[in-house]
């Protein structure tokens, strides 16, 4: 068992009173670590190491501040095998996925360093003689960064990288489930040469999250806040940042429709199923949970879809042979019982799957849904993803949008104007034509619409949201005045 410390100002730090809860292995059941578990003093702490740094870094040339975030992610590489580990241990994913997320984190470190020089502005012309008026993108101070467990290096990584990029110091709070990972994040970027308090790791239990996050927004000193997780807690974040009147980026909960018309390739549809639907066991936020498919060929890409999921090697998610792994938590597991039982009392067919030995769940196929089940419009958040038979497309875009969210999507068909077509009425931050409903690329803008959220991290738009846009003139020579 590890005795794990947060990072506040540079140093190991223990929670001011003293308190810990135990980070267990949700397959094994073994504890493997002793993590503080912080409270608002730690909180007012890390956002006051925070603001001082500020100071130092918002200075920092965009070279420098491009050299550290290069060198994060060479460090962050190096530790990769180290990182799948820690991973499986927290969260039970595999040890695939553990090497996935640190090497995308990675790239997102380098994009991160390829924008410091890409903070630009623009000179407005004015209509007063002699006045050069600018706009002009500046760092706006501290900011918070809430990060789940589901992806943690990536979304760790992306709720940091940006924000520093920009000039800006960062507080992350990490998730009970996986504080080791999280603070990996730290302290690659304090040896890459960040200054001490200008990343901060703060560590909570679950129950103590609540107070520890309601202080960090009170905050003054913190600026802006992103937060990655579920659309209720979202909501909660959201009103506590309205009363503050702090912008928030929130990246929140999903329902991805996969649609497959009757023209697609079906070998390349049910792949994209097959890998959007039970990819870390289906806990990822653009997880495919619904398949919307034209009737003339629900039948034969159910068939196809079902034999690839049945060739999934689920088990122990330490054997680098696994590709189904373990969930989180027995909560997850109940839940999805809770959501099955609901759907086949009403009607509805389990067509593969459905069985759960321990924390491993099998891949799982529903059909014969309907709007009155839960797990029509509740997330599932694991393998299980149901299908959804329609008529034409108009039915197929009816269904689509027949949800609360609004992350991802996607559509196959080998007519790509009418894909185009179909994809431009789907209501959702994020659409992919001939493509699975998960992806990512850290220059692309990613974020949601409806209760999946609002703003978007990478690339410009992520500039946008973690800079101050300031309006500054210079006045040459005389100007008249009317009085």
């Amino acid at each position: 068992m590890n005795n794990l410390a947060m990072r506040i100002g540079g140093r190991d730090a223990a929670s001011g009173d003293g308190r810990t809860y135990d980070k267990r292995n949700p397959f094994t059941g073994e504890i493997v670590a002793r993590v503080p578990d912080a409270g608002p003093l730690d909180a007012v702490a890390a956002v006051g190491a925070a603001s001082a740094a500020f100071r130092e870094w918002s200075k920092t040339p965009p070279g420098k501040r491009r050299a550290v975030l290069w060198k994060a992610a060479d460090l962050l590489e190096a530790r990769a095998p180290e990182v799948a580990k820690t991973m499986t241990m927290e969260t039970g994913s595999t040890f695939g996925w553990g090497m996935f997320n640190t090497f995308f984190a990675a790239n997102m470190l380098r994009e991160a360093a390829s924008a410091t020089t890409q903070i630009t502005g623009e000179v407005i012309p004015s209509d007063i003689p002699g006045n050069i008026a600018l706009a002009v993108r500046q760092p706006v101070g501290v900011v918070l960064g809430i990060a789940p467990w589901n992806a943690p290096m990536i979304l760790g990584v992306r709720a940091v990288a940006m924000p520093l990029a920009c000039g800006n110091t960062v507080v992350l709070k990490a998730s009970e489930e996986c504080p080791q990972t999280h603070r990996i994040i730290g302290e690659v970027l304090e040896q890459a040469g960040l200054p001490a308090g200008a990343i901060n790791v703060l560590t909570t239990s679950r129950d103590g999250a609540a107070p520890v996050v309601d202080a960090l927004i009170a905050d003054p000193r913190v600026r802006r806040v992103n937060f990655t997780g579920s659309t209720h807690v979202g909501k909660i974040i959201a009103v506590k940042c309205a009363q503050y009147l702090k912008p928030v980026l929130l990246e929140l909960g999903g329902k991805a429709p996969l649609v497959v018309l009757d023209d697609a390739d079906l070998d390349e549809a049910a792949a994209a199923a097959n890998f959007g639907a039970f990819m870390h066991q289906g806990q990822i936020c653009m997880s495919t949970e619904r398949l919307v498919v034209q009737k003339a060929v629900v039948q034969p890409f159910i068939e196809k879809l079902v034999a690839k999921a049945q060739n999934l090697k689920v088990g122990d998610p330490a054997d680098q042979a696994t590709q189904i792994g373990s969930l989180v938590s027995e909560r997850s597991v109940a839940r999805l019982h809770e959501l099955i039982k609901d759907a086949t009392n009403r009607g509805a067919r389990i067509v593969t799957g459905g069985e759960a030995t321990g924390t491993l769940f099998k891949p799982t196929v529903i059909d014969r849904v309907t709007p009155e089940m839960r797990i029509y419009r509740e997330e599932t958040f694991g393998p299980v993803v149901i299908v959804l038979p329609v008529q034409d497309d108009e039915e197929a875009i009816r269904t689509a949008n027949d949800t609360e969210y609004g992350l991802s999507a996607s559509v196959f068909s080998q007519n790509i104007d009418r894909a185009y077509a179909v994809a431009q009425r789907i209501e959702s931050g994020i659409c992919h034509i001939n493509g699975p409903t998960v992806a990512d690329e850290p220059q692309m803008p990613f974020g949601g619409t409806k209760e999946s959220g609002y703003g978007r991290f990478g690339g410009k738009a992520g500039i946008a949201e973690f800079t101050e846009l300031r309006w500054i003139t210079l006045q040459t020579g005389h100007r008249h005045y009317p009085i």
